[in-house]
């Protein structure tokens, strides 16, 4: 009979920031990793160390250890060091599905530079594991994982379980939305089930007797998994004399130091035909619900306000354009990847989460300022590049042309805020100040306009005003060139401007100011209070300020809609937990303030004040629950009896041929220990909804399973949620806003706007007052509706994700060019509306790559064009597959378009 095998695997999960700030960190690292290294160099017997799937932690040592990168090196290609497949443990749902391909692109480039990279998928510590992880993985060359949460192991004599997410055992299939499928390693007893091994006899007798107990309790094969380290854990230095021990005492095993390659290798020769199955995500749904850790969603929302546009910066705006428009040899391969570097260093899983000490927070917002002027600076070399291959020489030299961007992948209806520059008078020419009054005296002259497009056709717009100041051009071949400026703001409305697209437009001067008479006299605000175009028709309650919203094509009326709660939080930076006087205040307890800021027939605008009454903070009880440790779910504090006013100023804008119904609330957050969200209950009945997740519209049921004990069910989405029948429903979108909830009473979609909370949470007291977010706050969302076809809801969610999208815009100046004065650079078309691009850029020969996702779970058609340009399928390493570029998209499949130079 063959000896049960012992794989025991030596690492320590390495939080890189968390209830210590970076560098805190960062020199136990440095200690950890110098040890690792001696004793590779001195115990032959030591197999291998396993860097904790995160390739930044070599970047992060030879940071502090430059002369050490031979050894490095030396280790990694002889298979001592296991390293990758991921740059960072990132947080699954909170950041974009760019984000983690860059995660795997960046992990394997890093560890490949010094050798082999770790073949398996490695999840230990996420909090919650997303549906489309077997597929990702398939398109990162990999089948294979090892999670930690999400799954209850069930062990019982080897039978198959029946419930959605048990498994008999360790070892199960998991199965994405578009049926790939992996092979699943749960560290069913955790990824310190092997941690600090005795060497002493008796000892290691009853270490090993429980241990091997508790691992053949779940395993389906004679391999067995024992991670020899958790947090931060030194490196046990005698574990291979720890093992001759137990080899000793339990001659009926093969205790083996070893790596997650050989013990894949062995596990998999050896599976059995009846492991369970399990499908889509992974967010523990079959438990109490009081430690999915989903509230992480809601901490320090500032954090994924600052992600959310972060992000589109970098996907949307420097990495599309200058895909499309820097010269191929020229487009900026590496400073996108220092970029990219950076913001994944706040994407990891303790970081974007919200959900570690105040210096890491602090230190997360000045990457995301330093990734956001890299950002910036390559999107303006891209614009630059563009403006410059714009023929604008047809339009009349007494214009002023320029060009408005459209870099979602919809066409875009809205109002779109230019900066125009009329003159510029040179610091060469004259003092600043002489300079600036020139400019200012141009404010003063008859300045009237109109804007016009390329053949004279006159666009709705207008000049709001005028401003001077200063600027600076940077020539590459000398030095600056200071100047005063003087610019027009324009507004212009743009009707569907073309996904991918750009239009380029012209101030023209005119001898007389358009007459009031000549202009539109329509507007889309009656009563000052009832807001309408030809989708939406809603109405603003002088008594409550709630809103009854007509959704106009499926002749459907949403009542009390956009009402605003705020509860007690006696919970922490992982779990949100109402105070236990369950004490309420909605801003439809007292009417609000009207007023109307714009009104005209392309754009209204009206802000709302309400003013919430609310507890200043929780009763003293809370401070003795912190400091004493006591878990949550036993805490008894109430919120206490001073209040302060919270007054919300909710603008609401509707625009001239949109579908959606735009919010943006600002308020000053003075009170703690509370939680404020927006309330939009839809009396939709349904069993399910479903939510943008990574590479997926998931479908969710709206009631928990019966082991559900926590009265919340919070979720987590990317830009929207929806709830729908099969009459319609509605979309709301959001800006950076990631925790929702369905109250399923009345089917209401209770999206979090703020949570404030003074401490980390988990094993211990670690104040932070910073996550009482105090100050000046900001949340913006948007309401939109469809009907019963798949095709239009699918429209709502498109547009969703173009919102998070600005239109952007450059001056052009007159010249000759290359581009017409309109295009598009990339035409995509699917059946029902079913495919999303998530980003355009170029590989690492400078090939274009455009990726992008099916919104439905059934098989679609698709086309996607660029430039007459062939076409082929790629997976996330830009390595071609089967797939035929022409070819139906899966339900739920995620793919990438590579267009040859």
């Amino acid at each position: 009979m063959a000896k049960k095998r012992v794989f025991v695997i030596s690492h320590s999960h390495w939080d890189r920031e968390w209830y210590m700030p970076f560098e805190k960190h960062h020199l136990r690292l440095v200690k950890l990793l110098d040890e690792v290294l001696d004793l590779i160099d001195t115990d032959p017997k030591f197999n291998s160390f396993q860097l904790d799937g995160q390739a930044i932690i070599i970047d992060d040592y030879l940071a502090i250890r430059p002369e050490n990168e031979g050894r490095i090196k030396k280790a990694i290609a002889a298979g001592k060091l296991r390293v990758g497949p991921f740059y960072v443990l990132q947080d699954d749902f909170l950041i974009s599905p760019e984000a983690h391909v860059k995660d795997f692109q960046i992990g394997r480039q890093t560890a490949e530079k010094y050798g082999p990279m770790m073949g398996i998928g490695y999840f230990p510590d996420t909090f919650g594991n997303m549906g489309q992880t077997p597929q990702m993985l398939h398109l990162a060359d990999l089948d294979a994982v090892a999670f930690g949460r999400g799954v209850k192991p069930t062990g019982l004599n080897n039978q198959v379980s029946e419930g959605a997410f048990d498994s008999s055992f360790s070892e199960m299939t998991w199965s994405g939305p578009d049926k790939s499928e992996v092979l699943g390693i749960l560290f069913a007893n955790w990824y310190n089930n092997g941690n600090e091994i005795p060497v002493d006899r008796k000892e290691a007798k009853a270490y090993w007797t429980k241990k091997l107990a508790d691992v053949e309790k779940y395993a389906s094969t004679d391999n067995l998994l024992m991670m020899n380290g958790v947090d931060h854990q030194p490196v046990q230095k005698d574990v291979t004399k720890a093992l001759e021990v137990a080899q000793e005492l339990f001659p009926d095993y093969e205790f083996i130091h070893s790596n997650f390659d050989d013990y894949l290798a062995a596990v998999k020769a050896d599976l059995p035909d009846n492991l369970s199955e399990v499908k889509g995500e992974l967010t523990s749904q079959e438990t109490d619900g009081w430690y999915t850790l989903t509230n992480t969603a809601s901490s320090r929302i500032y954090l994924k306000q600052k992600n959310t546009q972060v992000q589109q910066e970098l996907i949307n705006e420097a990495t599309q354009l200058a895909a499309i428009f820097l010269p191929a040899d020229q487009y900026p391969q590496d400073q996108l990847t220092y970029a990219w570097k950076l913001l994944l260093q706040n994407d990891i899983h303790d970081s974007i989460t919200g959900c570690s000490v105040d210096e890491v927070h602090r230190e997360m917002m000045t990457r995301f300022e330093k990734v956001e002027a890299i950002a910036q600076s390559i999107r303006e070399d891209a614009e630059a590049a563009m403006a410059a291959r714009i023929k604008t020489d047809d339009f009349a030299k007494d214009s002023y042309p320029f060009v408005v961007i459209n870099a979602s992948d919809v066409a875009k209806t809205g109002t779109v805020t230019a900066e125009v520059e009329l003159d510029r008078a040179l610091f060469s020419d004259g003092r600043p100040d002489a300079q600036f009054a020139k400019m200012q005296l141009g404010k003063q002259e008859n300045r009237n306009f109109k804007i016009v497009d390329a053949t004279g056709k006159q666009a709705e717009g207008r000049v709001t005003g005028f401003t001077t100041r200063f600027g600076a051009d940077l020539p590459k071949d000398r030095f600056r060139v200071p100047y005063m400026a003087l610019y027009a703001e324009v507004e212009v409305h743009v009707a569907a401007l073309p996904a991918f697209s750009w239009q380029t437009l012209a101030l023209k001067s005119v001898a007389t100011p358009r007459m009031y008479a000549d202009q539109d006299q329509t507007h889309l605000l009656t009563d000052n209070n009832v807001l309408e175009n030809d989708w939406i028709k809603a109405t603003i309650s002088p008594v409550d300020g709630s809103l009854t919203i007509v959704d106009k094509p499926n002749q459907r009326i949403y009542t009390r809609q956009a009402v605003f709660e705020d509860v007690g939080d006696m919970g922490n930076e992982y779990i949100f937990k109402e105070t236990a006087d369950q004490r309420r205040i909605y801003s439809t307890d007292q009417a609000p303030e009207i007023h109307v800021v714009e009104n005209s027939s392309q754009r209204a605008i009206v802000e709302v004040i309400s003013t919430l009454q609310i507890p200043k903070a929780a009763s003293a009880q809370l401070d003795y629950e912190q400091r004493a440790v006591i878990d949550i779910t036993h805490r008894q504090a109430t919120r206490s009896d001073e209040t302060i006013a919270l007054q919300l100023h909710t603008f609401i804008t509707l625009e001239k041929g949109a579908r959606q119904l735009d919010f943006k609330v600002s308020y000053d957050n003075q009170a703690t220990n509370h939680r404020l969200r927006v309330l939009f209950p839809t009396q939709i009945k349904a069993a399910t909804h479903q939510a943008e997740s990574i590479f997926e519209v998931v479908e969710r049921p709206n009631v928990p399973s019966k082991e559900w004990e926590n009265p919340t069910n919070p979720q987590r989405q990317q830009a929207f949620v929806n709830l729908h029948d099969d009459q319609g429903g509605v979309t709301v979108a959001n800006y950076g806003l990631n925790e929702y909830e369905i109250l399923p009473a009345d089917g209401t979609i209770a999206v979090t706007m703020l949570r404030c909370i003074g401490e980390l949470g988990d094993w211990g007291y670690f104040l932070t007052p910073e996550a009482q977010c105090q100050g000046a706050q900001t949340a913006h969302f948007a309401l939109l509706f469809h009907g019963a076809s798949e095709a239009d809801r699918n429209a709502t969610y498109q547009l969703a994700r173009a919102w998070q999208t600005p239109i952007l815009t450059k001056d052009l100046g007159h010249h000759a060019g290359d581009l017409a004065t309109a295009g598009q650079w990339l035409q995509v078309k699917s059946a029902d509306q079913a495919f999303v691009v998530t980003g355009i850029e170029r590989d690492a020969k400078a090939q274009l790559i455009v990726r992008g996702y099916n919104l439905s779970k059934d098989a679609k058609t698709i086309s996607v064009a660029h430039d007459q340009m062939a076409a082929e399928v790629v997976n996330f390493l830009s390595e071609p597959t089967k797939v035929a570029a022409d070819q139906a998209l899966r339900g739920a499949e995620i793919r990438s378009y590579r267009f040859d130079k």
